[in-house]
């Protein structure tokens, strides 16, 4: 049953999904097929649809929009400048200071934003042509700013997390937050010690140095935007609200930074968030809705189970077991998007992982790591596509210049799946 189950799954969801519908109707097109092979159709579908709609009465997931809301208020003027700023003041005495500065500037963009595209197109936008009038290469300006965009998926407050949370039964958001911080700032020191052979190899040069006076300017105005991260990490941490109190906290701070003390934004774009912020939770929620009819149907027909089995079966050895499970979530990640990877694949290796002795928590970070990588990889990666595009440079000679970023990466999702304690020790420092 568990493998007919699949085989008609896998045949419906890939020929629609190719076909261009919708991934959520594709989704619960494949689920209804599945589950009619136990139950009538009619009967599927009453409790498909009753599944969909429990999965979205939840109080969590107020969350999401709220958090969405708040990035979509903190992409507005004035913002990326000055993190651009800080972030070349951090780092610009750091050999290929100008990349370095883009990295940095990534880091810190995304996190507040919680957007790779959106960090990609404001650093990079910024930072590329920078670079390339200062001698650098540009298809390796490209790379720089595509393989650090995704650190804002990692760096809190992510959705990312949020959706993985829900899909995992409830795992502790405030400690996912912790590991993924942790797992994020390693992504960023890596990406920033390959920039830093490499530059110094070429001999680019460094930035020069500001004045204790400008430094300070700097770092001023960049705190008030600095300060949504401490607001919410630390209403959290220190049990002064929840993270659905923290997203409101964090709308109602990104509002009066964006209206009031930065007055970058006409208040007349108001509307225009809200409606942004609208389809973007549209689409999240269907997704959601869907993957719990897909959840449904994958339990009712065995497959976890089967899955579970099959990689077991491979070897009983955690170490081999999470190599596996790791290839299976970076080729995912090369042909889907991050919300729906998260959806479908977090109720099928979630249990393996749990049972070999891994930490929900652990596995959402390794989970959400190896699924961002996915995001700056071909052929499907829509942060490689981007920044080619902010850049103006062809794909190939992005992914060229790219190479070594892969392989530190790859190599830092070695180390975050194999040493929990990096990732873990903040959490559990909190009691998590």
């Amino acid at each position: 049953m568990a493998i007919s189950a699949s085989l008609i799954l896998l045949a419906v969801f890939g020929v629609l999904a190719f076909l261009g519908l919708p991934l959520a109707v594709a989704i619960v097109a494949a689920a209804l097929a599945a589950v009619s092979l136990v139950v009538p159709l009619d009967m599927a579908l009453f409790t498909s649809a009753q599944k969909m709609m429990a999965s979205l009465d939840s109080f969590s997931l107020l969350a999401v929009p709220f958090f969405i809301l708040s990035g979509v208020i903190m992409n507005s003027g004035g913002i990326a400048v000055r993190l651009v700023n800080l972030a070349k003041l951090l780092a610009g005495r750091i050999p290929g200071s100008l990349s370095q500065t883009n990295i940095a500037g990534n880091m810190l963009f995304g996190a507040i934003s919680g957007s790779a595209i959106a960090a990609s197109t404001s650093i990079g936008g910024v930072l590329v042509p920078m670079q390339a009038r200062e001698g650098y290469d540009r298809n390796f300006a490209a790379a720089v700013n595509i393989a650090s965009a995704p650190t804002g998926m990692l760096i809190p407050p992510t959705t990312a997390f949020i959706i993985y949370s829900l899909v995992s039964d409830g795992t502790s958001i405030a400690a996912l937050f912790l590991a993924g911080a942790i797992a994020g700032l390693l992504w960023g020191i890596g990406l920033m010690s390959i920039t830093s052979v490499i530059a110094w190899r070429r001999g680019w040069p460094l930035s020069p140095r500001v004045p204790f006076k400008a430094a300070l300017r700097i770092v001023v105005e960049a705190i008030p935007s600095l300060f949504l991260i401490v607001i919410v990490i630390g209403g959290i941490l220190g049990g002064v609200f929840t993270a659905v109190e923290a997203s409101g906290i964090a709308v109602i701070y990104t509002l009066a930074l964006a209206f009031v003390i930065h007055r970058t934004t006409p208040l007349r774009d108001l509307a225009k968030f809200l409606i942004e912020t609208a389809m973007i939770t549209g689409t999240i929620m269907l997704l959601l809705a869907a993957s719990a009819a897909l959840s449904f149907a994958m339990a009712f027909t065995g497959i976890p189970a089967a899955v579970t089995a099959l990689i077991l079966g491979i070897s009983e050895n955690p170490i081999i077991v999470l190599l596996v499970i790791n290839v299976i979530l970076l080729v995912v990640g090369c042909f889907m998007d991050i919300g729906p990877a998260i959806l479908i694949f977090t109720p099928i290796l979630l249990p393996i992982a749990t049972k070999i002795g891994v930490d929900p928590v652990q596995f959402g970070v390794i989970l959400v790591f190896n699924l961002a990588i996915g995001t700056i990889t071909p052929p499907v990666g829509t942060g490689l596509f981007v920044g080619a595009q902010v850049a103006g440079v062809k794909v190939e000679g992005a992914i060229r210049a790219l190479a070594p970023f892969y392989l530190m990466l790859i190599a830092l999702l070695m180390v975050v799946t194999y040493v929990p304690a990096l990732t873990m020790t903040l959490p559990k420092l909190f009691g998590m």
